[in-house]
């Protein structure tokens, strides 16, 4: 249980950062090399190659080398897992919101009931004109 929640902490910490996450997209589409995973972004390629090694430390990134290119591809399982983790949750909010839904449709159809019956009384404090 331990090594699960460590795997998880390690995939939502390579997760927080919007640079991965924009890497992990382009990966979504393919395989890339490092050099072309670089190119969108205003920083040094080692810097780039740091934020690759800490999404490869998560397991969301593999790497393998042809001649002297290095290529990375998506690695979805810790995704999976964030996902699932995720779920658990969505379960309980979906449940929340739902309750709260019901509870707003009956509070608003109480009021309408209320608001028809006042309209629905003649107004006796109301005197009447004089000519």
């Amino acid at each position: 249980m331990v090594k699960y929640y460590e795997r998880l902490d390690s995939t939502f910490s390579a997760l927080a950062d919007p640079t991965r996450r924009a890497i992990l997209a382009t990966l979504m589409l393919g395989e890339s090399s490092i050099t072309k995973l670089a190119e969108p972004y205003r920083m040094s390629l080692p810097a780039v190659m740091k934020h690759i090694r800490v999404l490869e430390q998560a397991g969301l990134v593999a790497q393998k080398k042809i001649g002297r290119t290095r290529h990375c591809r998506l690695a979805a399982e810790p995704l999976k897992e964030a996902e699932r983790w995720i779920s658990q949750y969505r379960r309980f909010w979906e449940g929340t919101l739902d309750a709260l839904e019901r509870f707003l449709s009956q509070s608003q159809t109480q009021s309408e009931s209320k608001e028809d019956q006042k309209w629905q009384h003649p107004n006796r404090s109301r005197k009447p004109r004089s000519r």
